[in-house]
């Protein structure tokens, strides 16, 4: 008899961003400046909207869970064999915002996709930095 895990796995990106929620909220939920970090896409910050976000590679169908302006946003990730939820966490800081990024739902057996995401959302992350740097 085999047992199937049902444990998953999540990545954690945080940082502290020298700028105040409400600008990050704005790269996190405005189509042209999610385009410029992370990818192309048709979103919209109400719960329940379905929206894409389309690369080179191909595209993740996503769906907003949940939206508290300023605060936290939450979106399922679904590409491939991967269904995963994103929650972003904006936290007021004495020097801006603590930033904090999850990605949960990996499987064991997503090794791969595990491992791609580790290493992505380090560079959306990087991406995501230079566009608050440059917009007002």
């Amino acid at each position: 008899m085999t047992e199937t895990s049902t444990e998953t796995r999540s990545v954690v990106v945080e940082r502290e961003i020298p700028f105040p929620p409400e600008k990050i909220w704005r790269a996190l939920t405005q189509p042209h400046l999610i385009a410029d970090w992370l990818m192309k896409n048709d979103f919209v910050p109400v719960v329940d909207h379905r929206f894409k976000l389309s690369a080179d590679w191909g595209s993740v169908d996503c769906q907003v869970l949940e939206v508290e302006p300023n605060k936290t946003l939450s979106y399922t990730w679904a590409a491939y064999d991967l269904a995963s939820v994103v929650t972003w966490t904006l936290t007021p800081t004495g020097a801006g915002t603590h930033l904090r990024m999850e990605q949960s739902g990996f499987r064991p057996d997503q090794r791969q996709a595990y491992g791609g995401a580790r290493s992505g959302w380090q560079q959306f992350f990087a991406k995501l930095e230079q566009v608050l740097a440059r917009i007002e």
